[in-house]
């Protein structure tokens, strides 16, 4: 089958929202279609279904199971029949982590009930990955802030995370990313192990932009290795040492909504959260917009050329200039741009052209 199928899971506060934000934009880049299946027990807390309101945690967990592997089947189904030559479906969790939740006689009931084994639960995926949760080295970043439906405490936190890791030992494909590096890194080396699995040149880490003269647009959309993404970003109003935005991304018609917030712990730290949001949170969001700052919108041409990714921008304010973005593996990393890209400087360090300078004052260089 041309679609592969994995697992993102973990314990709680360990990235995974997140994760899963930057996987999609990462690999719609590369020319894969993501289609993403919600974590089932949070899809039916959001809807006010949770253990309190079941018999007993056997039946609850039956249910989640029950739910999961009908999703799994109908999203598989789904994607077979999609035109994509690529297409990744990513599992907010996986039908074996219904063991952490459940006593081992429950587990063994469940395995009777669905008259299935622990190998064929486990091993039905291409591949899982899972992420350590930040009460494990990285305390200070735990919150519940970010999920409605999490309630545990560090201690628990950690015990979720252990039994969650030990469900998942002996699948032929599974990954473990830890609290080693900080949590950009550690969202990039998610993405890494997963292109390695795909067999895909991993995402680069490294930054350097450029202002170019506008391509022409016809010769672009004619490229082969290259798609396009319409994106409107809007920034909300926020507190002194906190960013918040909204952005809608896709093409056709076909969006999606993520929710970015930054905050500022440090002269040189902060964090970072990205989540997918729905139409309608979008919509209620864009009333905080914040009317000091002009709404982003841009054409962006994702480009491959000669193994190195591209983004180009192109905003509708700028008639005769772009912005493009390479990303590479190290600062002194060789490479030649496009022959139709016309360079004429470079602005990597030139913060009048981050997205929030740009949202509160246009460069000059950008317009002329």
């Amino acid at each position: 089958m041309k679609t592969k199928k994995i697992v993102i899971t973990g314990g709680p506060c360990a990235g995974k929202t997140t994760g899963l934000v930057r996987l999609d934009e990462e690999l719609t880049k590369m020319g894969y279609r993501v289609v993403f299946l919600n974590e089932s027990a949070t899809e039916l807390a959001m809807n006010n279904i949770s253990l309190k309101n079941c018999k007993n945690n056997y039946e609850f967990e039956k249910n989640i199971l029950k739910l999961q592997l009908e999703k799994e089947k109908l999203y598989m189904q789904f994607c077979e029949s999609l035109p994509d030559e690529n297409v990744l479906l990513v599992c907010d969790r996986g039908s074996m982590d219904c063991k952490a939740y459940t006593t081992e006689e429950e587990f063994k009931r469940l395995l009777k009930d669905f008259d299935t084994n622990e190998i064929l639960l486990r091993d039905n995926y291409d591949a899982v990955f899972h992420l350590v949760t930040a009460a494990k080295g990285a305390t200070e970043f735990y919150t519940n802030a970010n999920n409605k439906a999490r309630r545990e405490g560090l201690q628990e936190a950690i015990k979720l995370d252990d039994a969650t890791m030990s469900v998942w030992v002996g699948h032929p494909h599974f990954r473990v990313i830890d609290n080693s590096t900080n949590f950009e890194n550690k969202i990039k080396r998610l993405i890494n192990e997963i292109c390695l699995f795909l067999g895909i040149p991993t995402p680069l880490e490294i930054e350097r932009k450029y202002l170019i003269e506008r391509p022409d647009l016809n010769l672009l959309a004619s490229l082969k290795n290259c798609r396009k993404v319409d994106i409107i970003q809007t920034y909300l109003t926020t507190n002194k040492n906190e960013e918040r935005r909204v952005r809608q991304r896709g093409i056709n018609g076909n969006f999606i909504f993520t929710l970015t917030n930054k905050i500022r712990v440090s002269n040189v730290s902060r964090i970072e959260t990205e989540k997918r949001i729905t139409e309608r949170e979008y919509l209620n969001l864009l009333n905080e917009a914040d009317t000091r700052l002009h709404q982003i919108k841009k054409e962006r041409y994702c480009l491959m050329d000669n193994n190195k990714y591209y983004e180009i921008d192109i905003y509708p304010f700028a008639k005769h200039n772009a912005i493009c973005e390479i990303e590479l593996a190290s600062e002194d990393e060789k490479f030649t741009l496009p022959n139709f890209i016309k360079l004429k400087k470079e602005v990597t360090n030139d913060n009048r052209f981050s997205n929030h300078s740009i949202a509160r004052k246009i460069p000059d260089d950008l317009l002329n």
